[in-house]
């Protein structure tokens, strides 16, 4: 009877740590230029891919560029271009919209509404929270960058978004 109950524990933790290798997550708390928190986004590691929700307030009204980069480095005073290139840069290629892409840096533009709020949700298969070839948590990390304007999802090199208005390096939760 002992014996039963100690190989369902051990089922049971087994079981558990599988689960928990699916659902690697992972958070960034986003800055603007000043360096003042104005958004969140989590992300989860699904079987296929990573979940990401996106939350910001304070940005002006209407559609920004949303992408992911390559290096978990935000200093305002650089105008974030500490965070680099996009995670998986392929020259030519940027764009949900291209042929020769996507990069596995590129996302949906998030909405801002006109009172400030932004929100979006969406699921990527090309990056992962794991050790794979695009994954957010390695060695330099990554970040989330916000632009100024919408990325039109083609246009090289970042589909006309403009400025960096905002930062957040991702980090395991």
């Amino acid at each position: 009877m002992i014996r039963s109950i100690v190989t369902l524990i051990i089922a049971a933790v087994a079981m558990t740590a599988h689960a928990d290798n699916h659902m690697k997550k992972a958070s960034a708390d986003l800055i603007n230029s000043s360096g003042e928190v104005i958004g969140m986004a989590n992300l989860m590691q699904g079987p296929n891919g990573v979940l990401i929700h996106v939350r910001v307030t304070g940005l002006e009204p209407g559609k920004h560029g949303l992408h992911l980069h390559s290096h978990g480095d935000c200093l305002p005073d650089t105008g974030f271009e500490s965070a680099k290139g996009h995670v998986g840069k392929v020259e030519g290629a940027h764009g949900l919209m291209n042929p020769k892409g996507p990069e596995p840096g590129d996302l949906p533009n998030i909405f801002v509404g006109e009172d400030g709020v932004g929100e979006m949700e969406a699921f990527t298969s090309m990056v992962s929270l794991d050790d794979s070839k695009h994954g957010l948590l390695d060695e330099d990390g990554s970040t989330f960058i916000i632009h100024q304007n919408a990325d039109d999802h083609i246009t090289q090199p970042i589909g006309g978004a403009g400025p960096r208005v905002a930062c957040g390096t991702i980090e395991a939760n």
